[in-house]
């Protein structure tokens, strides 16, 4: 029998006599054998490396660009080579041929073929990824890939490129998770959690929130934040889920129970909140004006219109209990409306002349702070 190449596998597997199969005994090869890149199998390269089933040869002082981890591994292995006084008996020095290459664990093609279109790339194609007709895949491999090797300087100017990308106005963002042409939200938001690059993480926080408000993967956005440890988006998704209702919660397979809980530890805590909120008014910053017993009537009369506005808002329009970031944004609204005069502020407004618009802003911060704060309400309950 014919020696297959070192490179081929075989696999071979018989069914027993007993076996009721009309295939009795099946023989199967499964053949793997490795294949140039079409574009960075350079014939001049002095490095050879495989990559899933591919194999690049390229040069080794562009690998080493960036101080990447690169170079100190290929000076590890000088200096193993240096101090080896035992002949290698195999296809040569590693890196070196076809027959023994290095071999890259963990990583794709796709990702590598992208690192090398980043180091071996003209001007003109990195100009390219900075405008819409860029490869958002590509981008997305890149920074992968220089994360993990660490070409530091590669992978801020990838990061720095999908953010400009995610973050266009022009640049329409998709209802879907899945993305035919480029990462879907879920692997953008990974990619922006492991880089911890904070631009991108937002922009993906946002088509998230759009999502959101849609209706849309709310399930899958919990599991999402809950596993990348992202507050903001998990507050966000379980009060979307919340919102859905208990029917919904019971029905959808992505939900654990430990969710489910910490769904009705939530609508508990938020109804609690929203019992508290009309006692306890935001604080406003007083005009220098405002001083002495001026300020103390100003208290006053903001805790009253505080009071009303959330009245006001309750009785506009039909807000589930538990919503307390809707009730809150109406309230807002409200105040904006009274403060602008745009409907009667019967009166409301006449014990604080010089503060009446810095409640703006006190209401802004309490909608913010309420938001920021949405996963803490729902907690395991011990």
């Amino acid at each position: 029998m014919a020696h297959l190449p070192s490179d081929v596998y075989l696999t071979t597997s018989f069914m027993h006599s007993g076996d009721v199969s009309p295939t009795t005994p099946k023989l199967q090869l499964q053949l793997s054998i490795p294949h140039h890149d079409p574009t960075y199998y350079i014939p001049d390269g002095n490095t050879v490396l495989l990559v899933e089933n591919t194999l690049f040869r390229v040069h080794r002082s562009t690998l080493t660009k960036d101080k990447s981890t690169f170079d100190s591994m290929f000076s590890l292995d000088s200096d193993l080579r240096s101090s080896s006084s035992t002949p290698s008996v195999t296809a040569g020095p590693e890196g070196e041929s076809d027959d023994n290459p290095i071999r890259l664990q963990g990583d794709t093609a796709q990702e590598f073929r992208a690192l090398l279109w980043a180091l071996y790339a003209l001007p003109p194609e990195l100009t390219l990824a900075l405008t819409p007709k860029a490869n958002t895949s590509q981008l997305f491999n890149l920074a992968r890939i220089t994360h993990k090797y660490e070409f530091r300087s590669i992978e801020a100017w990838a990061l720095g490129a999908l953010t400009t990308i995610y973050t266009r106005p022009t640049h329409s963002p998709s209802v879907q998770v899945e993305d035919v042409e480029g990462p879907s939200l879920v692997q953008l938001t990974e990619l922006a959690s492991l880089c911890e690059q904070r631009d991108l993480l937002d922009a993906a926080t946002l088509r998230w929130k759009r999502l959101l408000a849609s209706g849309k993967d709310i399930a899958l956005a919990v599991g999402v934040a809950e596993r990348l440890n992202l507050r903001t988006l998990l507050g966000f998704a379980y009060h979307a889920m919340m919102l859905q209702g208990r029917e919904v919660w019971d029905n959808d397979a992505l939900l654990t129970r430990a969710q489910r809980i910490r769904l009705l530890s939530g609508h508990y805590a938020l109804g609690r909140l929203w019992e508290r909120l009309p006692n306890e008014p935001p604080v406003i910053s007083h005009s220098p004006r405002c001083t002495g017993g001026a300020q103390a009537r100003c208290n006053q009369a903001w805790a009253a219109l505080w009071r009303s506005t959330l009245d006001m808002g309750r009785q506009v329009l039909l807000i589930q209990y538990a919503d307390v970031v809707g009730k809150l944004m109406l309230a807002e609204s409200v105040t904006k409306a009274l403060v602008e005069r745009e409907i009667p502020t019967q009166g409301m407004l006449d014990g604080m002349p010089w503060c009446k618009d810095n409640v703006l802003t006190a209401v802004a911060g309490k909608v913010k702070e309420v938001q920021e704060s949405l996963a803490d309400y729902f907690t395991d309950v011990i």
